[in-house]
């Protein structure tokens, strides 16, 4: 499970528009290289697991799966949101850094 922490400074970057949220969107701002950390909800289904590990690789940004969509969603103050990208290097450092229970790839 992800720390409070956590979902505190993703809240926090969320309020200070740095992220990106839905597949759609973060998967453009990766391509525009705009994306510096990937969360995704281990609940979100396995399609789209794979699709954004591959997509990590492919650009060499970490990616973290972890929580479920409900608490992302919450976190970030919207509904039904499996994949998060943080565009900001400050804030996907520190998360990063803070992060001990989550999986990371990449």
């Amino acid at each position: 499970m992800i720390n409070n922490k956590i979902l505190g400074l993703i809240g926090l970057a969320a309020r200070a528009r740095k992220i990106a949220f839905g597949a759609d969107s973060v998967e453009i701002e990766l391509k525009k290289k705009k994306i510096y950390l990937i969360i995704v909800a281990e609940d979100s289904s396995e399609r789209t697991k794979s699709k954004f590990q591959k997509l990590s690789e492919e650009y060499n940004v970490p990616i973290i799966i972890t929580e479920t969509i409900d608490t992302l969603s919450k976190a970030i103050g919207k509904s039904n949101k499996a994949i998060i990208g943080i565009t900001d290097i400050n804030f996907s450092k520190e998360i990063q850094k803070i992060n001990n229970g989550g999986e990371v790839i990449g």
